[in-house]
């Protein structure tokens, strides 16, 4: 990549920093998020246990209120479920699946997406045609249709809820790129990088990408948001990961029937989770979506 991209990248990176610096809200949901992705990876380090460790748990600690003890002393502060899992516990580990799976899902699909939208942007053509069908195609249905569909077909498993994500995600990205690059395509600056004889791989990355990456930025923070709620929608309808993986909507779906009875908190807390994670997300992006976009206005 030439120093004129890495100079514009660093601009714009300094210019995501300071926009979102000048919104409380959006520095909020910020902080938010990197708490909640801290809590993530370290969640090992910071949990009482491992609530997917049958030799940890016990029955006898099953359904206990917030603020419990268990007969070892251990203190649950936000209850147990039906298994006698530690809901912060059971909540951490549940929120580590779900950001991998969204934000894991949504790296891929963004690659696949802008290199099959810069490809269709830059050569048009037949090419251009015939992936701007697929993606028509793909776009053509709910996003959590086609995944109940796939996922039908594929069966339950984290890397089969992964590759239903990125099936359903990657159209979004090729067609925010494809339109991107369509601008930029006819530029002098191109031009002159095909007359010096620049290989093509290099215009595509040295050129065209750095000019396609705020909007890449923003859709692929609130494709991380979409495919963590879908991943949650999927496993809370029983077809997306099996119950021995740890899962917001996993959580979600075993504490369902059990809120009329009073046990609340198994379901509740990890939705308020579930709820937070996805909103700050949103948040964030959205508030990209405002600094990139000048006929927005930044407010």
């Amino acid at each position: 990549m030439s120093a004129t991209a890495l100079f514009r990248e660093d601009m714009l990176l300094g210019r995501l920093i300071m926009g979102i610096g000048r919104s409380p809200k959006a520095v909020i949901a910020a902080v938010v998020c990197v708490i909640l992705l801290f809590a993530a990876i370290a969640g090992p380090y910071l949990t009482p246990q491992d609530p997917y460790d049958l030799a940890a748990l016990d029955i006898l600690d099953s359904k206990l209120p917030p603020g419990s003890q268990s007969i070892d002393g251990l203190t649950y502060w936000l209850g147990t479920d039906g298994q006698g899992r530690d809901m912060f516990s059971a909540m951490i580990y549940g929120l580590r699946t779900s950001l991998g799976v969204g934000v894991f899902s949504g790296i891929v699909a963004l690659v696949v997406g802008t290199v099959l939208g810069l490809t269709a942007a830059y050569f048009g053509g037949r090419i251009d045609a015939l992936i701007m069908r697929v993606v028509d195609l793909m776009l053509g249905f709910p996003t959590i249709l086609v995944a109940l569909m796939l996922l039908a077909l594929l069966g339950q498993g984290l890397w089969k809820v992964i590759f239903a994500l990125i099936l359903v995600q990657w159209a979004t990205f090729a067609r925010a790129v494809r339109s991107a690059a369509l601008v930029e395509k006819n530029k002098d600056y191109v031009e002159a990088a095909v007359t010096l004889g620049i290989s093509t791989p290099r215009i595509l990355i040295g050129h065209l990408l750095p000019n396609c990456l705020p909007p890449l930025i923003v859709i692929g923070m609130l494709q991380v948001a979409n495919a963590i709620s879908a991943e949650a929608t999927l496993s809370f309808l029983g077809i997306g990961l099996p119950i021995t993986e740890p899962s917001l909507g996993l959580l979600i779906a075993n504490g369902y029937q059990l809120l009329m009875s009073g046990e609340y908190w198994i379901s509740v807390y990890p939705g308020v989770l579930l709820l937070i994670l996805v909103f700050s997300i949103n948040i964030v992006g959205d508030r990209l979506r405002e600094v990139l976009n000048p006929r927005l206005g930044e407010r």
